[in-house]
């Protein structure tokens, strides 16, 4: 296969549901030459309350299939499979650049005037040793309060980003955070974003808000100029998107996302997982 067919295969992009679409929007503002091949794994979300080695073996059989797709590189989209199985996919395909997630406590970090900050994750995420390595590395004398939002991503999924009983959610996990003088959130959960205006209005304008989707963009696009796989010729992308279980969260969110909303959705066929 000659570089130039290499180049123009997609990017796989996974998630347990529809979080890694936020992912996906800000790779195609950064990189709007390249295809993306989009899973989520909606019939197993979320990912956030599983144990370890169940993920694991979600996140290899979806690269597995990922990699049946032709992609030339693939994005795990999502903090809570990247903290659970981003070395072990690296072990495994050692020739395929992978991009993880991770909470983005350095940005915060920098951000923070108070030395307090709030980190909205799973789980999974805070309990694994790739988030409690980044405190180490960079929040020394820094305070942070963590909240794992549970029942967050399920609201999310079932396109409630504006009910009224999210709002009450987040009031309780972030209310008590600003109390506290925290004056810096990271959204430690791809879900999150899709109900950040929410977040904004509950934590007025004096606190920022970090959204890691567009860092993780521009890391891509840098892993794909060092592997010579960048697609630099002005073509039309030609996108996929696969879901495991139910559609009908994708189906509404990509109307939120500069994806659109028209696309078709295939449904995994392969081995019940």
């Amino acid at each position: 296969m000659d570089d130039q067919s290499i180049q123009s295969q997609a990017i796989g992009v996974f998630d347990s549901g529809i979080g890694g679409l936020t992912v996906a929007n800000a790779i195609l503002a950064q990189l709007p030459n390249e295809s993306i091949c989009y899973f989520g794994d909606t019939a197993h979300i979320p990912y956030g309350t599983k144990q370890v080695p169940t993920i694991r073996q979600y996140c290899e059989q979806i690269t597995t299939f990922l990699l049946t797709r032709s992609c030339k590189a693939i994005v795990v989209a999502c903090n809570t499979a990247t903290a659970a199985a981003l070395p072990h996919l690296r072990a495994k395909w050692p020739d395929i650049p992978f991009i993880g997630m991770e909470p983005a406590v350095k940005p915060a970090v920098m951000a923070s005037k108070s030395h307090k900050i709030g980190v909205l994750a799973t789980q999974t995420t805070f309990k694994s040793p790739r988030y409690q390595n980044l405190l180490t590395r960079f929040a020394e004398g820094y305070t942070c309060f963590e909240n794992p939002c549970i029942g967050l991503v399920e609201r999310i999924e079932a396109g409630e980003w504006e009910h009224p009983a999210v709002h009450l959610l987040l009031q309780k996990i972030i209310e008590p955070m600003l109390e506290s003088g925290v004056d810096t959130l990271v959204l430690g959960c791809t879900h999150y974003p899709f109900v950040q205006p929410t977040i904004a209005s509950i934590a007025g304008r004096k606190v920022e808000i970090i959204d890691p989707a567009p860092a993780i963009a521009r890391q891509l696009a840098r892993v794909l100029a060092k592997h010579a796989l960048s697609q630099l010729q002005p073509i039309v992308p030609k996108h996929e998107f696969w879901v495991s279980g139910n559609e009908d969260s994708m189906r509404r969110a990509l109307t939120r996302t500069a994806l659109g909303g028209d696309w078709e959705i295939n449904r995994f066929k392969g081995e019940q997982r």
